[in-house]
């Protein structure tokens, strides 16, 4: 399920007497093992192909409400694997595709950019929604610089703390993403990406669970934007 995975809390060094000072080894083996796993991440790809459907649920603070039917298509082959998103509305960021080739960036498809500009649009929320083409395309795990900060327990999960910095900071886009990974199937559970000014955004977070013929699967994912006060909740339906 590629929304297994999304978006960190970072990492401070202080010169107060009650926090210990980071030593250059331990800021190197910070950095190797969060290249590692960020790669390890980038890696997992779905067994088989499948499509699932789904609501996207927008709720705003000004009793904006709407439900959004959606469908989410991956499609496996020998040397990648695409997901296909396509909403039932008439917004212009309504369907795009992220095609994932191991060991390269993301392939964005946009169905439709008129005249903007093409990275810009991919910062755009889909379908009205929380949800940026890059926070499903989970692309910041393809950032260059990748830290594992701390291992803690979240949600009852133990999990691998993982910050993510782009090379460079997008107007419009993330500074940082901070993502707790659960370290038994490397789903994301929670995560924190913060704007251009380092101030919180968005959080991430996986709500529920359910076993769908005999495996867990996620069935329920919610974006929150703090600044915005907004937030989208994706529920998917399984065998409806």
């Amino acid at each position: 399920m590629n929304f297994r995975r999304l978006v960190l809390a970072a990492l401070f060094l202080s010169a107060t007497p009650a926090l210990r000072a980071v030593t250059t080894n331990e800021a190197v083996t910070a950095e190797v093992e969060g290249r590692d796993l960020a790669q390890q991440l980038r890696g997992l790809q779905p067994a088989q192909s499948l499509t699932n459907s789904g609501t996207l649920k927008l709720r705003g603070s000004k009793s904006r409400r709407a439900d959004v039917p959606v469908q989410i298509q991956t499609l496996l082959t020998a040397t990648n694997w695409q997901t296909v998103y396509s909403a039932g509305t008439t917004n212009a960021l309504a369907a795009f595709s992220v095609v994932h080739t191991p060991a390269q960036s993301n392939e964005y498809r946009v169905a439709s950019c008129g005249n903007e500009d093409r990275n810009s649009q991919l910062w755009q929320p889909f379908a009205g929604s929380d949800f940026c083409l890059l926070d499903l395309g989970v692309d910041f795990f393809h950032w260059p610089d990748q830290r594992l900060v701390k291992k803690e327990v979240k949600k009852g999960q133990t999990c691998d703390v993982l910050e993510s910095r782009p090379g460079v900071v997008a107007t419009n886009g993330y500074s940082r993403v901070v993502s707790w990974i659960d370290r038994d199937t490397g789903g994301i559970v929670l995560a924190d990406a913060y704007d251009a000014k380092g101030k919180l955004l968005k959080e991430f977070e996986v709500r529920e669970f359910s076993k769908v013929n005999g495996e867990w699967r996620v069935t329920e994912l919610e974006m929150r934007n703090v600044q915005a006060k907004t937030s989208t909740l994706l529920v998917f339906d399984y065998g409806k």
